[in-house]
């Protein structure tokens, strides 16, 4: 697809399942691609992205679903549960960390730029999220981007042992769509743009 129309066609795709269209080592080969060409402030490459598959796929929804259980009042988790099974319906979940270690040492070596480093490190992340939601679109992927953390954070750390220093940003369920996208809808681009000649 050209570039501005996997742009246009990346939406958030609900309705997916586990039918694999795509090899899974092409799905690692775009986000290892993604993690070494994202933007990042001072060249830091704060991103980290972990790949899950198949049964640990699944148990990172059950994980989800048993922190949920604890919170969500019981009349309402049928629904949640019910939303929670369409992203365990897909088969793998790229699972988005930025390394605060990274970020400190920055914010450490820096300390004019201290208060900014944070939300430069968010805005890498926005765009490596971007830029495989993207690629995996371009690939007839469907995918959606959930934060479930901090309220997963701990377990999925142990789950996988993770390094403390990885802090949880998202998680990104995608499987083969079966169905579509629903309507979009834009705010009139001039009250959102200024223009100056």
């Amino acid at each position: 697809m050209e570039f501005y129309e996997v742009i246009k066609n990346r939406r958030s795709i609900y309705a997916i399942d586990s039918t694999k269209t795509l090899p899974e080592d092409r799905i690692i080969e775009i986000v290892e691609y993604a993690l070494l060409h994202t933007p990042s402030a001072f060249n830091s490459q704060t991103g980290r992205a972990v790949v899950l598959f198949g049964e640990n796929h699944d148990r990172l929804w059950q994980i989800v679903s048993e922190e949920l259980k604890k919170i969500v009042p019981d009349e309402k988790f049928p629904a949640t549960q019910e939303k929670l099974n369409g992203f365990a319906a897909g088969y793998g979940t790229i699972l988005f960390f930025e390394d605060s270690a990274v970020v400190q040492s920055l914010v450490d070596r820096f300390p004019l730029y201290k208060d900014a480093f944070p939300a430069y490190s968010l805005q890498s992340s926005g765009m490596l999220q971007f830029i495989i939601w993207a690629a995996i679109e371009a690939e007839g992927l469907g995918a959606s981007l959930q934060h479930y953390n901090p309220l997963i954070d701990d377990k999925v750390k142990r789950e996988w042992n993770i390094p403390d220093s990885w802090s949880l940003i998202s998680q990104m369920p995608l499987g083969n769509p079966t169905a579509p996208a629903g309507e979009k809808e834009f705010l009139p681009i001039d009250e959102r743009m200024k223009i100056f000649r």
